[in-house]
């Protein structure tokens, strides 16, 4: 079991350049894989692309691939103008002298004329840097994926003893349901005598309401049901597979099994522990939403 949510970063250096590759995913229902390359390394993008979404089931991740010139003969990524700063300050000590504005220019003030600065981009050979690059994918994916497999973790171990609660819940479902008939039948009984009807415990018209309740308020085919929901709960936080978008439909029949057992047994203690389960199953629903 895997989290959505992770980060990892790769690096991979030549003699000639130095490749870094950034991932980080968070929550969502279908697979989104944004991926951020150098204009001049586009063709590499579909290759790249593949790599991650093979490692990918569901969730929203962003790669961000960086690519740096290691050479001495590096060329500056910024330069400026110096023609048209002069021409600039020129202008501008025009301007003061003729407004009366004494306040130097300053060359932060400068820098953001345009035309002053220019950034410079480096166009890469993608044949050069693509060993390197996928090299740093490669290990950027590990890192991520070891970060979610921790957090898959903990979220695998919370998900175990939320539904040890549960099993305990329908144990003691099954055993309150068992005793349900024979209270109704007591309480059946004292208020016929109250009512100056008394019958006798085997009369037929007695037995034959008795058996009616029993019936409508028997919840042995949803416990039956619940049970087997959770062995599957159970193969689902042992699988390595994705198994997020399973159990958020699992969570949907077990809700539906007991909000069953809640309109079918009318009894004090089950519906105390009907909402009890309830409330455990919403706390998994939104666990299992980190659930790749």
């Amino acid at each position: 079991m895997r989290s959505m949510t992770g980060f990892g970063r790769g690096e991979a250096n030549t003699a000639k350049h130095r490749c870094t590759v950034e991932i980080s995913s968070v929550n969502r229902k279908q697979k989104d894989v944004l991926l951020s390359l150098p204009r001049s390394l586009q063709a590499l993008e579909s290759e790249l692309r593949t790599q991650v979404e093979a490692s990918v089931g569901r969730g929203r991740v962003q790669v961000q691939c960086q690519v740096e010139s290691l050479a001495e003969s590096r060329p500056g990524s910024i330069r400026i103008d110096q023609e048209v700063a002069r021409d600039y300050s020129t202008a501008y000590t025009q301007a003061a002298s003729l407004l009366g504005d004494q306040a130097p220019l300053r060359a932060a003030d400068l820098l953001r004329y345009a035309g002053v600065i220019t950034v410079e981009t480096e166009d890469w050979d993608p044949a050069e840097v693509r060993e390197p690059l996928v090299q740093a994918l490669t290990r950027a994916l590990g890192a991520w994926d070891g970060m979610r497999s921790d957090e898959g973790g903990h979220l695998r171990r919370d998900l175990q003893e939320r539904l040890t609660l549960l099993r305990k819940l329908v144990a003691r479902l099954a055993e309150v349901a068992e005793e349900v008939p024979a209270r109704y039948r007591q309480q059946l009984r004292k208020r016929l005598e109250e009512a100056g009807l008394p019958l006798d415990l085997d009369d037929e018209r007695l037995l034959k309401e008795i058996a009616l309740f029993a019936e409508r308020s028997d919840i042995s085919e949803e416990i039956t049901r619940l049970e087997s929901h959770f062995q599957q709960f159970d193969g689902f936080l042992a699988s390595a597979d994705p198994v997020g978008r399973q159990i958020d439909f699992l969570l949907q029949e077990i809700h539906r099994e007991y909000n069953t057992i809640g309109s079918k047994a009318n009894h004090a203690q089950i519906a105390q522990a009907v909402v009890a389960a309830k409330t455990e199953v919403e706390k998994i629903r939104e666990q299992v939403q980190n659930v790749e």
